[in-house]
């Protein structure tokens, strides 16, 4: 089978879609197929990409491919597909593309469709009543000047969660939507780094236990939920830390005052983006992970916390009730005092938060690794491209 990924762009600062597209392309191509990824030109952003892929299992597998020409906002909106791209979509199987708004996915699902190639659409979270409040006139418009036909017309949807689903039957009613959710390489994760290493380079941590944040800074993530929890964790934690890693997605300027009230001060420390052997370090020496996100599709930052044996304290907004319901961790509302009560429970009990650890890592071994989840996404392309082929027959 070959497979062509289209996605806006592969810089880890643009978050988890980013993270997850090589690597489902990896693990499909390790299975067998032929895969390309074809990705807007970043060289800004080559020597991030590099660092936050060069441990994916199978990635020299994949070919990554740039347009030959540049991106403008408005000019990729306008322009149709040009020759080399229509050449790389005519010789593909299923074309799958990830995101929504963006020129390249946009010019590349119209050419699929043109050029008569089924197509999958993952709206990664982008069709979610919350994002699309976010800008939503300019996504409203988006979505009349064509994105929901381009949605109407695709062989399937693939969903992250049976909520995304829901929210993409709602936009596209009558579209098959197919639930595949994100996974993770233990080959990535192992060896993890031995404790303490990530402290012994940040001596001010100190030995008490770290609440580890590990996203983008954007408003989206709740780090000002979890900022206002975590006084009331200080108080009655005096030795306890949170950690924040993470790119800026613009929230870091008002993080960064929140974290010098006098409630705060000098008892949170921003590290900077993390990747590869940092990354585990980090999460090696957290006692609990938190990510109290007012919207997500299937956060990766969570499912690579609970692969590590790490607590997860997350939102219901992170759309991941297999955390509380494999007792991995616990679940809140979006509420500052919801949230630290999660925390409180996690870091008042080593033993529970033990048994929490070693069920979210057998939740994704059993669940959630790439080799299984690549293998129903190349399932759900046959289906597409059964059903594809059926309707065109009955055209003629």
């Amino acid at each position: 089978m070959r497979v062509l990924h289209v996605i806006d762009g592969l810089d880890p600062r643009l978050g988890g879609v980013a993270a997850v597209v090589p690597r489902l392309a990896a693990a499909q191509a390790q299975l067998g197929a032929t895969v390309s990824i074809l990705s807007r030109h970043e060289p800004e952003a080559a020597e991030r990409v590099a660092r936050a892929t060069e441990q994916v299992p199978g990635l020299g597998l994949v070919g990554v491919l740039r347009p030959e020409r540049p991106e403008t906002r408005l000019g990729a909106l306008l322009w149709r597909a040009d020759q080399s791209e229509r050449a790389l979509i005519a010789q593909a199987d299923a074309v799958h593309v990830h995101g929504l708004w963006g020129g390249l996915p946009w010019r590349c699902a119209v050419a699929a469709r043109r050029l008569g190639v089924p197509y999958l659409i993952a709206p990664h979270g982008m069709l979610d009543p919350w994002s699309l409040a976010q800008s939503k006139w300019r996504k409203r418009a988006a979505l009349a000047l064509g994105w929901r036909t381009v949605l109407r017309r695709a062989a399937a949807v693939h969903a992250l969660t049976s909520a995304e689903r829901a929210a993409c039957v709602r936009v596209c009613p009558g579209v098959p939507a197919e639930i595949i959710p994100n996974g993770v390489f233990f080959q990535e994760l192992e060896p993890m780094p031995r404790p303490g290493l990530f402290r012994l380079e940040r001596p001010e941590l100190g030995p008490g236990p770290l609440v580890l944040f590990l996203s983008r800074l954007h408003h989206k993530k709740g780090l000002d939920l979890l900022l206002a929890a975590f006084t009331a964790v200080a108080a009655e934690h005096p030795s306890a830390q949170l950690v924040i890693a993470g790119p800026d997605g613009g929230a870091e300027p008002q993080a960064r005052r929140e974290a010098s009230a006098p409630g705060l001060r000098g008892r949170v420390t921003f590290v900077g983006a993390l990747y590869g052997q940092q990354k585990l370090a980090a999460l090696a020496d957290a006692a609990v992970f938190c990510l109290p996100s007012r919207q997500e599709g299937f956060s990766v930052a969570i499912t690579e916390a609970l692969a590590a044996g790490v607590p997860v304290v997350a939102t219901h907004a992170c759309n991941y009730p297999e955390v509380e319901q494999a007792g991995a961790g616990v679940l809140t509302d979006l509420d500052p005092a919801q949230i630290a009560r999660g925390l409180l429970r996690v870091l008042g009990s080593s033993r529970d938060a033990a048994a929490m650890g070693a069920a979210g890592r057998r939740l994704v071994a059993e669940r959630f690794t790439w080799p299984v989840i690549a293998q129903r996404s190349l399932e759900a392309y046959a289906r597409a491209m059964h059903a594809h082929g059926a309707g065109r027959a009955g055209r003629s």
